[in-house]
């Protein structure tokens, strides 16, 4: 039983539960790109380069016969997915880049001193007075 518990704590800790969430919207956020690239970026750019579908590009090793199917290297299919990393790859480095922004302004107000630091520093300036 000891196991079980050692695994209830592990699931519960808020970074495996921040990383689920991460994976929902990180698959949900993909699905998006890939509807971009597909449905929006690459027809304007298949019409500005003649009417070329980058889905259907494709280089033919083999035609294929009555007993094997052709053996075809996607290019097009490949160059939809380059376009699809390099939108996340950048959505990813806005994220990060956003909360590196954050973490380096720090608190907007001077932490408070301690108590017994403010009485060290009346002792030393009393010091200073007497010296002088």
């Amino acid at each position: 039983m000891h196991v079980m518990t050692e695994f209830k704590t592990f699931a519960m800790r808020g970074n495996v539960i921040d990383l689920a969430v991460g994976v929902v919207i990180g698959a949900a956020f993909g699905k998006i790109v890939t509807s971009l690239v597909e449905d929006v970026i690459m027809p304007p750019i298949g019409w500005l380069i003649g009417g070329v579908d980058f889905s259907s590009i494709a280089l033919t090793l083999r035609e294929a016969t009555v007993t094997a199917p052709a053996v075809a290297v996607g290019i097009g299919t490949f160059i939809n997915t380059l376009i699809q990393f390099t939108i996340v790859a950048f959505a990813i480095f806005m994220v990060v880049k956003m909360i590196n922004r954050m973490k380096k302004e720090g608190p907007s107000t001077p932490a408070a001193v301690p108590d017994d630091v403010k009485l060290l520093q009346e002792i030393r300036d009393l010091l200073k007075q007497r010296a002088a």
